[in-house]
């Protein structure tokens, strides 16, 4: 067998035992404590003048962490082992692509919260985030909302949707895997 013949079966080999090596999907992991079956989602607060952008928000990062499948998530935090607390503390809007006429066609949509994660028996945090932040890109139509999220909002509800998703996953990613 030539050597080149040799290389070749020993990648071939290697690229075969790859996935007997320990390797596991991202996102199933979760260091919090076996005690923690409940945990209370309540409404985060809002400090930006983005109105009620709170509540998709909220509801998503209960969504994903009902997703996982391991809790049982209630919007409050009566009779809870652990209860997840957030602020939703700046939100900002920031053009990042322009046309021919100089006029905002690409949006950068930033999101900055504040979580915490109590352990509400033990009464320890066991998790926490102080400026969690998390942008989205997104394209619009009229450069008329370029600096008002509020406007960019109400004329793109979707973008929210999807920023109130994918800042869940970071979210709930952060919290359960302790990255």
């Amino acid at each position: 067998m030539t050597m080149d013949r040799r290389h070749f079966l020993l990648a071939g080999l290697s690229t075969v035992a790859l996935p007997a090596c320990g390797y596991s999907l991202s996102g199933r992991g979760s260091f919090l404590p076996a005690t923690i079956k409940i945990i209370g989602v309540p409404l985060f607060t809002n400090v930006t003048s983005i109105y009620e952008i709170e509540r998709p928000v909220t509801d998503r990062v209960r969504a994903e962490l009902i997703g996982r499948g391991r809790w049982t998530v209630k919007p409050d935090s009566d009779n809870v082992d652990a209860l997840l607390t957030g602020q939703i503390a700046a939100a900002s809007l920031t053009p990042s692509a322009f046309n021919e006429q100089q006029q905002a066609t690409r949006l950068v949509l930033t999101l900055v919260a504040r979580l915490e994660l109590r352990d509400v028996k033990a009464n320890k945090v066991i998790w926490s985030a102080p400026g969690m932040q998390f942008s989205e890109q997104y394209e619009i139509s009229t450069s008329s909302s370029a600096g008002d999220p509020s406007a960019f909002l109400r004329q793109d509800a979707n973008a929210l949707t999807r920023l109130a998703s994918e800042f869940a996953r970071a979210v709930v990613s952060a919290m359960l895997e302790a990255f």
